[in-house]
């Protein structure tokens, strides 16, 4: 009874490469390992805690658009996740508290 097509129960999901949240993600994972690389000592744990911290924020939008074919309060949960990562550009503190965009 649940299919997958646009009249089914579940929605379709995916389609996350498109987001511009997932793009902007991407682009500071690929930024922050960059800039590990480069200025922090590659057996450091503070660069291997950047690296993980950036790539969660990509993962975390990537299953909050799989699973939100079947759960939008995981999609949301997973998206509010990845939006409140510290570090993402064009947030400040108090957008990322208040949940909305960039300042």
């Amino acid at each position: 009874m649940a299919e997958n097509d646009a009249g089914g129960l579940i929605q379709s999901h995916g389609g996350y490469r498109r987001l511009k949240s997932f793009q902007v993600a991407q682009l500071a994972y690929d930024v922050t390992v960059r800039f590990c690389d480069r200025y922090i000592g590659k057996k450091s744990r503070t660069h291997d805690q950047m690296v993980q911290a950036a790539r969660s924020g990509v993962q975390n939008i990537a299953e909050g658009s799989q699973a939100s074919g079947t759960s939008k309060k995981t999609e949301l949960k997973l998206t509010n996740v990845a939006r409140a990562a510290p570090g993402l550009p064009g947030l400040s503190t108090s957008a990322r508290a208040a949940n909305v965009g960039p300042v």
